[in-house]
Parts: structure tokens; C-alpha cells; sequence
């Protein structure tokens, strides 16, 4: 019997091979994941000039599988409780390379569309599935390590994504990104041999409050993308909608007693304020890069390319620190980085490309710190019973994040052309609507450095988290 299979029936995974096998199989999905979604950043000025597109229309590309994928996290993450996660994980798979072949031979941009929708619909099984395994399965002396190895795991793919997608975009075609995903069907025959078929309950699917949120955000995003007035009171009659239906059900989608945690809920607004910005950053980079310094999709890759690689080393230290000192130190750290990031970027956009990739290390190693600091952070605040839920629902705000930064980013970019520096220390006169975007994120990112800051001083350590 297989190791996995030994420790199914105690919960934890003790043995120190299982272990390495399960954390082996989650890094290499992950990474094909990541790589998938840092590949089209750089692809995003040729779709849009092959398209005709505006900045807001093209930044669906990057949204419009953004809002699936945060759906479908936390929907995976709930399905978890009543289907083992093996199924489920290939079922993700499945859907993934479905919507790659799509892609593949889409002629017109709405077929391109559907195509990263439903590389969404299967690829939101990956983050979702990956954190609830860690979550559930690794003791917790060294859960801060798992959740370290496949943050930089994120890094190493996000990393190599540019790079990667650069290359394939200047010398053959950005359709050719879509195959890469098919690399993943390699990894099904571990999976259905590693993984336990274990379920942790028989609990119902809240099948009517998923598509509710699905609507919801939606929703949000059409209105920010094509200022459509009436989808917002649309947005606001869905939100009081969902609120009525998870009170009157009896397995809601998103559980209201979650949001009676004070700790949870504190660290969902300190995730999503943060995280938020490196989304809208991954997304206006490569556009910068293009429109200030002329720069092709090789090369942007290129810029992208140092500060993920020693990203991807800084996310396995900050696993490591958070397992001995505890995520605290490790978020500040990582929200000043990140803070710093942004307002050096504001200073220094339109410089010379090489400046640009130094001040995007800064960026890319905060990211990372906080990847691994806030899920080992948010779990810690989550009783057994609703680790699954909480969890899933943590990867949709994480995810909901990125869908409306890019929005609003590609929106604002929009309406800001010709605007002059409002950053006094900038250098490049030309660079307004970039330096006085990366200026907005930086003050958004010390916001919720303030806000962690005011919530965490009033609170005792052994009441502000559950360890």
C-alpha cells in the first residue's frame, strides 16, 4: 500500500516520504498553473494590437479567467467535502487542457474569451486543492515550509512565464502559449496513484450561491470595464440576494459564521488589499515596457525574469522563517518590500528597462513572502471544522483581487492618458499615467500595512489566532 494510502485514515501525513511525494506533485502542478497565467502578461500588447483592443478590453484576458478561476476555488474547495480530492483534481485537468485546445484555435477575440474561461473552470482546482491538502494533511510544525515550497514555486513559474512567453510570442505566435498546458495530462497517472481517496464529509453543493457570485462579480467587473451605470445596482441587488440565500441555507456556498471571526475576517481585508496590487502591476508592467520603452514581448520577459528567480529563493527562506518566528514578521516584511516596490517603480518608470527589473525584485519578493505568510496566517485564525470552507474562501478573495485590480488598472489607464507625474520625485515627464498608477498601489499596500498593524496590536497573540 502506498504511503499516502498508509496515512489516509489518521488525517496528517507523518511520513516524511509521503510527504515529499505530495509536496512534489502540488509543485509541479502549481507550476504549470502559474506558468499559464505569467505566459499572456507579456502577450497582452500583441493580442490587443492584433484585436484592435483598448487596455480595459484587453485586460479580460487576464480577468475575465481571473473571476472564473476565484469562483471555481473556492468551488472546488467546497466539492472537496464530499468527493475526493483526486477526482476533483482530475476533473480541473481535464476542463484545463479542454479550454488550452480552445484557445489554441481561436481566430477572433470572444472565441479566445471562452477559451480562458474554461481553462479557468479547470485550473481553479489547482490553487484551491493545493492549499486545502497543505492545510489539511501537513502537520503544522511544518506547514509554513509546504506553503513556502510552492510559493516559490509560484515565483520560479512566474519567473520563467515571461520568458518563456516572450520567446514563444516573438517567434512563432501567442496562440502557441495554449499548448504548454497539455504538459499537465502528464501529471494525472501520480495523482490518481499518490492521492488517498479520502473526503472529509457528505456535505451538500450550494450550487444557486455559486452562481450568484459568479454573477456578482461579473457583474462589478463589466461596470468598472465598460461603465455600463446600470450593472452597478445590479452588482448591489446580487450582493443583498447572496447575503438572504447563505442565511437561509443549510450548506451555503460562502458561510456567514466565517465573517463572524474577527481574525479571519481582519486577515481577508489585509490579503485583499495587498495582493490586489501585485495584479494590477503584472498587468501594467508589461504595457509600460511596450508603450515607454518600445520593447518587444522577448524582451519584456527579460525585465520580468531576475526578480521572480530570487523571488522564488526569498519564498522558501520566508517558509522557513514563518515555521520558527511565527507569519508576523514575515508579512511586515513583506508589505514594506512590496510598499517600496511600487513607489521606486512610480519614481522610475520610463527609465531604462534594467532599473525597471531592479525595482520589480522588490516587488516580486514581497509577493512572495506574503503568499506563504498569509494562507499559514489565515489558517491559523480557522477551527478544524471550518478549514475547507475558510480556505476556498480566502483563494476567492485572493483571486477576486486580481480580477478587479486588472480591471480597474486597465480602466484607469484608459482614461489617464497625457496625465504628468503627480509622484514629485519622478523622472520621466512621459510616464504619468504609469508613475501615478504604481504611486496609487504603493499607498493602497501602506493602507493595509496600517490597517494589520491597528488590528494586530489590539489583539492578544493567543486571541488574535487559533494555534
Amino acid at each position: 500500500m502506498d504511503d499516502l494510502d498508509k496515512t489516509e485514515n489518521r488525517g496528517i501525513i507523518e511520513e516524511p516520504k509521503a510527504q515529499k511525494k505530495l509536496v512534489f506533485l502540488l509543485a509541479s502542478i502549481v507550476f504549470f498553473s502559474v506558468l499559464n497565467g505569467s505566459m499572456f502578461n507579456v502577450s497582452i500588447p500583441d493580442i490587443a494590437q492584433q484585436f484592435a483592443l483598448l487596455p480595459s478590453q484587453v485586460s479580460w484576458v487576464i480577468s475575465g479567467y481571473v473571476i472564473v478561476f476565484a469562483v471555481g476555488s473556492v468551488t472546488y474547495g467546497r466539492l472537496a467535502d464530499a468527493y475526493p480530492i483526486k477526482n476533483l483534481i482530475l476533473i480541473g485537468l481535464v476542463l484545463f487542457n479542454v479550454g488550452s485546445l480552445i484557445g489554441f484555435l481561436s481566430n477572433r477575440y470572444p472565441m479566445l474569451i471562452v477559451g480562458r474561461v474554461v481553462q479557468a473552470l479547470g485550473s481553479g482546482a489547482i490553487p484551491a486543492l493545493g492549499m486545502l491538502i497543505t492545510t489539511r494533511y501537513f502537520p503544522v510544525a511544518i506547514r509554513g515550509r509546504v506553503l513556502g515550497t510552492i510559493a516559490s514555486t509560484v515565483a520560479f513559474g512566474a519567473g520563467i512565464g515571461p520568458i518563456l512567453g516572450g520567446f514563444i510570442t516573438a517567434t512563432f505566435h501567442w496562440r502557441y502559449l495554449f499548448l504548454l498546458s497539455l504538459v499537465t495530462l502528464l501529471t494525472l497517472p501520480s495523482f490518481r496513484r499518490h492521492l488517498p481517496d479520502h473526503r472529509e464529509g457528505t456535505g451538500g453543493f450550494d450550487i444557486l450561491g455559486a452562481l450568484l457570485v459568479l454573477c456578482l462579480v461579473g457583474s462589478l467587473l463589466l461596470f468598472i470595464t465598460l461603465a455600463v451605470w446600470w450593472l452597478l445596482p445590479t452588482c448591489l441587488i446580487l450582493t443583498l440576494v447572496f447575503a438572504m440565500h447563505i442565511h437561509r441555507t443549510d450548506t451555503p456556498f460562502l458561510s456567514p459564521s466565517l465573517f463572524k471571526n474577527r481574525a479571519y475576517r481582519s486577515m481577508i481585508v489585509v490579503a485583499f488589499l495587498s495582493l490586489s496590487t501585485v495584479f494590477g502591476m503584472l498587468f501594467m508592467t508589461p504595457l509600460m515596457l511596450r508603450g515607454l520603452n518600445g520593447l518587444g514581448a522577448g524582451n519584456i520577459g527579460m525585465v520580468m525574469f531576475p526578480g521572480a528567480m530570487i523571488a522564488a529563493v526569498a519564498g522558501t527562506i520566508g517558509g522557513r522563517f514563518v515555521d520558527r518566528k511565527g507569519a508576523v514578521p514575515v508579512i511586515y516584511t513583506g508589505m514594506t518590500a512590496l510598499m517600496i516596490g511600487h513607489f521606486h517603480l512610480s519614481v522610475f518608470a520610463g527609465l531604462s528597462p534594467w532599473v525597471v527589473a531592479l525595482n520589480l525584485i522588490l516587488c516580486y519578493i514581497g509577493f512572495t513572502l506574503l503568499q506563504s505568510s498569509f494562507a499559514h496566517m489565515v489558517s491559523s485564525t480557522l477551527p478544524a471544522d471550518q478549514m475547507g470552507a475558510g480556505m476556498g474562501m480566502y483563494n476567492l478573495f485572493f483571486f477576486m483581487a486580481g480580477a478587479l485590480s486588472t480591471a480597474c488598472t486597465g480602466k484607469m489607464l484608459d482614461i489617464s492618458e497625457g496625465q504628468s507625474p503627480l509622484n514629485p520625485l519622478a523622472i520621466v515627464a512621459s510616464s504619468g499615467p504609469y508613475s501615478n498608477l504604481y504611486l496609487l498601489l504603493a499607498a493602497v499596500v501602506f493602507l493595509a500595512l496600517f490597517f494589520f498593524f491597528a488590528v494586530f496590536r489590539k489583539s492578544a497573540r493567543h486571541d488574535f489566532l487559533r494555534e
